[in-house]
């Protein structure tokens, strides 16, 4: 029975483990270390290390400023085999304003540099241009978890259908779902709904570093659309280079977020991509962007 209860992890479970994944081991000063992934697959998913190294500057911010964006720059393929180290600069703390950046490393290279701005809540000016599209909703949507459960009797023992089997603290459905096995060319667009398999705790930096954790999984694919490739299946090689968020809004990443997805360029063996992340009820809440290599295998 304790077999079983490793194997099927409860929601409560995956979202315990995730917690634990995105804090950080203090080590004095401005340093900070992040656990590395108990069921990783090799290299280190990007939003685990932008997640972990937002984390490590919020730490050195006062409580009552928030993070309103990060820009982020992927320099190496980081290894689940040991954990991350975070050493944090405090460049600026103004009236309103604090900027911290932060060098992810491992055995002692860098392989991501963050830089995170902290804002003290104001009134100001507001508008919201962005309307959120009509699309089906979450409840009428096949969890993508099934999807991949589905395809992972089609495969071959191995990495891929270990990845596809994984159970996971994210409960995406998307509005179109992605053929794994035979992906055709279609528009560089992409809808899905998100949020976590269990409650999150009351705590704004968390639900803001669950939703830049999860803002890493759609961009790179919505590129691929318009080519009918696909890395899992060996046909081309793709990592991300760049990747930035900016928050415009309060928000629970364990209620139902829908993230619109597009690419309007890519070449010279890179993919542009942006996302628009709304609440249920239309709120933009978060936007972003990232550049990503694509090389045709």
């Amino acid at each position: 029975m304790a077999t079983q209860a490793r194997s099927t992890p409860t929601p409560e479970q995956l979202v315990a483990d995730l917690m634990l994944l995105l804090d950080l081991e203090p080590r004095g000063g401005d340093l900070f270390v992040g656990r590395k992934h108990p069921d990783g697959m090799g290299r280190v998913f990007g939003g685990q290390a932008l997640a972990q190294a937002l984390g490590a500057a919020r730490r050195t911010v006062p409580a009552e400023r928030h993070t309103h964006s990060l820009h982020a720059y992927f320099l190496r393929p980081g290894n689940d085999a040991y954990p991350i180290e975070f050493r944090v600069k405090r460049d600026l703390d103004g009236r309103s304003f604090s900027n911290r950046r932060v060098v992810a490393s491992q055995q002692g290279e860098p392989i991501l540099n963050l830089t995170a701005s902290f804002h003290l809540p104001q009134e100001g000016l507001s508008h919201q241009d962005a309307v959120m599209p009509n699309v089906p909703q979450p409840e009428d949507l096949r969890p993508d978890s099934e999807i991949r459960a589905e395809v992972a009797q089609h495969l071959p023992d191995g990495p891929l259908k270990r990845f596809m089997l994984r159970p996971r603290a994210i409960d995406f459905r998307s509005v179109e779902p992605r053929d794994w096995l035979d992906p055709q060319k279609r528009p560089a667009m992409a809808h899905c709904w998100f949020r976590t398999v269990a409650q999150l705790p009351d705590y704004r930096p968390v639900h803001r570093a669950v939703l830049t954790y999860a803002s890493d999984f759609q961009l790179l694919s919505t590129a691929m659309n318009p080519h009918g490739l696909s890395m899992h299946l060996g046909q081309l090689k793709a990592a991300s280079l760049d990747h930035a968020v900016w928050f415009h809004g309060n928000f629970r990443a364990d209620e139902w977020l829908l993230y619109v997805t597009d690419s309007p360029w890519s070449g010279m063996s890179r993919g542009f991509g942006r996302g628009q992340i709304f609440t249920r009820d239309g709120r933009l809440v978060a936007s972003v962007a990232q550049e990503g290599m694509l090389r045709a295998v």
